[in-house]
């Protein structure tokens, strides 16, 4: 498989894992489930909302740059370039879920720290994909 299929494969059922988690905070939230939305799991509510956006936003990066890989000639994406991508894409999301789904009282679970190793990776592939153009 090309670069370019690998991130438009990757984008697409990602973006659909994701729509499908905020199709499940929302019903979490029209059925008023109280570990969901009880005041003391505010940190909860905020985590997996923000894993779903993330989650969301980095598919559609990843379609973005597979597409991009397909029509303009003189983009390249590197192979660690590609994998930080993906990787990143994966992470972030993931650090937030997790810290959502083992909250500690007021502070999201230990699953948080997935999140800055995520967002390095994201920034080191969108630099090489920038430099690149």
């Amino acid at each position: 498989m090309n670069v370019s299929d690998r991130h438009l494969r990757f984008g697409w059922w990602s973006l659909f894992t994701f729509l499908a988690l905020g199709l499940v905070l929302e019903s979490l939230h029209g059925l008023k489930f109280g570990w969901y939305l009880d005041v003391g799991y505010e940190m909860r509510r905020l985590m997996l909302t923000l894993s779903h956006a993330h989650g969301a936003l980095f598919a559609l990066v990843n379609i973005a740059a597979g597409l991009t890989l397909r029509t303009v000639k003189e983009f390249t994406l590197g192979k660690s370039a590609s994998l930080s991508l993906i990787w990143g894409s994966v992470l972030t999301p993931a650090g937030f879920l997790l810290g959502g789904l083992f909250i500690h009282g007021g502070d999201p679970g230990i699953g948080i720290v997935l999140v800055p190793i995520g967002a390095v990776l994201l920034l080191l592939a969108v630099f090489s994909a920038a430099r690149s153009l």
